[in-house]
């Protein structure tokens, strides 16, 4: 009897579960039943005469196997995505859908007014917007547009760097007024700070340069969103992008505390969406919005 090649709908479940770790996980992204992904994993184990996973504590984890054939599914989910454009005739039309993926405070705080100058510009694109402080897989079609705060490291991927957004300390006026303001580390000690909860997220900090830990913060939450909400209310004292508080007249900075550090800021796309003129717009939108928002320090 002759062996059924597995069809692409295989390879496209494989990618899911590597991603998601699970079935019932992959199975959600998909929009599939879990039965069905079993049976795709299990096709493509029979077809290619491969173990593909392993059961642990934490779930499905990929063999050795599985992860030699990410790269060539990968690629044809980069070629299934350019067949769909070309047959909905979307790939030289402003109109269709874009999906962007940015950090919490990027995508709650700035590319609002971004995205609105665009619509005004393109009114029939639309725009899906995918908050996520973890770095979302483009080749893996989780966005077609991404904004990150560091260098890409995935071929297939057209990535430019706009420049750094510089943050440095500061607080609101009402707290100021009400508790002063400390000139140096050693009255900085005194006073409240906002910043991060779990540890993972505080070593973060070091490779800035800033030699801080949990115990430090008087407000802590791993929410971007979040602290920067905090420093509004005035709780204390916080770090924050500098041209997001020039938006905010009662935010002030306090210029006699050394604490600063930037961020490289990347707008990066999947090199097949060069094609598409929706993407190149967005693209090209976000490059200048970008370059504008960091000018504005």
């Amino acid at each position: 009897m002759k062996q059924i090649e597995p069809g692409w709908e295989h390879y496209r479940t494989l990618l899911a579960v590597i991603k998601e770790g699970s079935l019932s996980a992959a199975a959600r992204l998909l929009g599939l039943t879990q039965p069905t992904v079993g049976r795709h994993i299990d096709a493509l184990e029979e077809a290619l005469g491969l173990a593909l996973f392993t059961r642990s504590q934490g779930g499905l984890v990929p063999t050795e196997s599985a992860l030699a054939l990410a790269p060539h599914a990968e690629a044809m989910a980069s070629a299934a995505e350019a067949l769909r454009r070309a047959a909905t005739g979307e790939a030289e039309e402003d109109r269709g859908t874009v999906r962007i993926t940015a950090s919490e405070i990027i995508g709650t705080e700035v590319l609002p007014e971004m995205l609105t100058r665009f619509r005004e510009k393109h009114p029939r694109i639309s725009i899906e917007l995918l908050i996520s402080n973890r770095t979302e897989d483009l080749l893996q079609r989780d966005a077609d547009i991404a904004i990150r705060m560091i260098r890409p490291t995935q071929g297939a991927l057209v990535a430019k760097k706009i420049g750094e957004i510089e943050l440095s300390l500061y607080a609101h006026k009402a707290y100021l007024e009400a508790y002063g303001t400390p000139k140096n580390m050693e009255e900085l000690a005194q006073h409240p700070t906002i910043g991060f909860d779990r540890e993972a997220s505080v070593r973060r900090l070091k490779d800035f340069g800033l030699l801080l830990t949990r115990e430090m913060f008087a407000f802590r939450c791993d929410s971007d969103v979040a602290q920067f909400a905090a420093l509004r209310a005035g709780f204390g004292l916080g770090m924050c992008q500098d041209p997001l508080a020039r938006k905010y007249p009662d935010l002030r900075p306090l210029k006699h505390i050394d604490l600063k550090f930037s961020l490289d800021v990347w707008v990066v796309m999947h090199e097949d969406l060069k094609t598409s003129l929706r993407m190149r717009l967005m693209f090209d939108h976000l490059a200048e919005e970008f370059r504008q928002y960091i000018a504005a320090t």
